[in-house]
């Protein structure tokens, strides 16, 4: 493994999204480059995440071994996603790859894995006809006037649609006091039923849901009013917790969306991961909620980017995976407006192939035969 140094691209001017100092002075982005020998091939991969630290991400030595480079890339935001901006996460992602192209490399494939399906979705989109302009705050960067290399394919692999689709999808809406996570609503509430549950009440639960989501982003809209209504200038960013955030339905009703998954979370028990302080977006900003989790505002939807690129598309899915569903790899498989594509299903996978080594062999040499035959390797 071969340590990368990126430059960070500029964030807003005055605006502080990252907690270290250290970090904020190297002004530097990390990635890993795997490579099995001493030549580089023609052909990188990158795989990328919005905030997880992919530097040592069990693919990279994988790809090398079967022949291809391979790059595990961490935005600004790795392992903080407290004040995520997904706009920025594009700009970093675009400095990884001007990077690659300057070192020679013909051909770069972005794998978004988990939940860097959206943002590799999101990035390619904006690569071949950028429309985004500012963030849903209304706040830089301009992905229409950035600097964004096009990848050569996008490979979607364990992903789901996006964050705030997933998130959404999570959100615990028999929680009915935003600041008191156990004053629960019983008719939504999903740990006190036995499943099966009902075609109604599933509905019903979904819609309460994006209730909960909205709820939210009209009150970080009041309080962003607020903010600029004070016209004090210090402060334009408020952080808040979020409570409930992993009662998707289908972690404990197998029915729902049937796959060879086990029932339970990436996290154990649903009813403790769901107030797990380390589960997914319990803490975050007024500006991120609306570029991260806002199922209205955000503008990471993969489903949607995906319609709108031209290189081939890749979507490799496990069937025992709790985390991204059968229905998830469909929507982006389905979002593809093209025919480069192919749909490919592991049988028997769980999210991170957990004691599954052969099967995440299994997973990464699908995606190189797919290069190959597509005339990428």
């Amino acid at each position: 493994m071969n340590p990368i140094l990126l430059p960070i691209p500029m964030a807003q001017a005055g605006r502080v999204d990252i907690y270290s100092g250290v970090a904020r002075r190297s002004g530097k982005l990390w990635a890993s480059l795997h490579r099995a020998g001493d030549t580089p091939t023609s052909t990188v991969v990158v795989v990328v995440h919005p905030s997880s630290n992919f530097l040592g991400h069990y693919a990279l030595d994988l790809f090398a071994g079967l022949g291809v480079d391979a790059v595990g890339m961490n935005t600004r935001y790795i392992a903080n996603d407290s004040a995520l901006i997904m706009e920025n996460c594009v700009v970093d992602l675009g400095a990884g790859l001007r990077y690659l192209r300057e070192q020679g490399y013909a051909r770069i494939v972005l794998v978004g894995n988990s939940g860097g399906g959206g943002l590799v979705a999101f990035y390619q989109s904006q690569a071949e006809a950028p429309t985004v302009r500012n963030t849903p705050a209304g706040d830089p960067p301009d992905l229409t006037a950035a600097d964004l290399p096009a990848a050569d394919a996008v490979v979607e692999l364990m992903a789901h649609p996006g964050r705030a689709t997933v998130y959404t999808e999570w959100l615990d809406p028999a929680i009915t006091d935003e600041q008191h996570p156990f004053a629960r609503d019983p008719d939504l509430d999903l740990f006190t039923r036995t499943p099966p549950f009902d075609v109604e009440f599933v509905a019903r639960y979904r819609e309460a849901q994006r209730d909960r989501n909205r709820r939210i982003t009209a009150w970080v809209r009041r309080l962003l009013d607020e903010l600029r209504d004070a016209d004090s200038g210090a402060v334009d960013d408020l952080p808040f917790v979020v409570h409930g955030t992993c009662a998707d339905p289908r972690f404990v009703d197998l029915t729902l969306d049937p796959s060879d998954r086990a029932a339970g979370t990436l996290w154990g028990d649903p009813f403790a991961a769901n107030f797990l302080p380390a589960t997914l977006g319990h803490h975050t900003s007024l500006r991120s909620w609306l570029s991260q989790w806002s199922i209205d505002e955000s503008n990471c939807d993969g489903p949607h980017h995906l319609g709108r690129v031209t290189v081939p598309v890749l979507v490799v899915y496990g069937t025992a995976d709790q985390g991204a569903h059968p229905s998830h790899a469909r929507a982006l498989y389905d979002g593809v407006a093209h025919d480069r594509k192919e749909l490919v299903a592991i049988a028997g996978a769980n999210h991170y192939f957990d004691g599954q080594p052969e099967l995440a062999g299994e997973a990464c040499a699908r995606i190189v035969d797919w290069l190959r035959r597509e005339g990428l390797h």
